[in-house]
């Protein structure tokens, strides 16, 4: 699958300012787990933080450019059969277009930009 669209990361702040820090996203617990940085789609991003992410706060999603990921993205099928993206290698901060806070609403639902699709 090839796709020009930004693909995001959804992580606590405290494991991004980490990577800020040391030059390097190496993933959080469950990607060095499942031995991927699992990423997501615009459009899988809301579900991925509610299934995922429920009372994380403060939660920050990073904006990647996939192009500069090269072969190390792959495409994988998971929730339902859809398509995700996985990174076998370290995020290059590089590649990083834009990182934003995530705040929850009264709910304590994660409310995204509306530019986010």
């Amino acid at each position: 699958m090839v796709s020009h669209a930004p693909i995001y990361k959804l992580t606590p702040r405290a494991d991004w300012l980490e990577a800020e820090a040391t030059g390097r996203f190496e993933g959080a617990p469950v990607d060095l787990a499942d031995g991927f940085i699992h990423l997501s789609t615009g459009a899988q991003l809301r579900e991925t933080a509610r299934r995922h992410f429920a009372g994380v706060v403060p939660l920050v999603m990073v904006a990647v450019d996939p192009a500069p990921l090269g072969e190390a993205l792959r495409w994988e099928p998971s929730r339902g059969g859809d398509l995700f993206p996985h990174l076998y290698a370290p995020l290059p901060l590089d590649a990083v277009l834009y990182v934003e806070d995530i705040p929850v609403d009264a709910d304590g639902a994660h409310v995204f930009p509306a530019s986010v699709r």
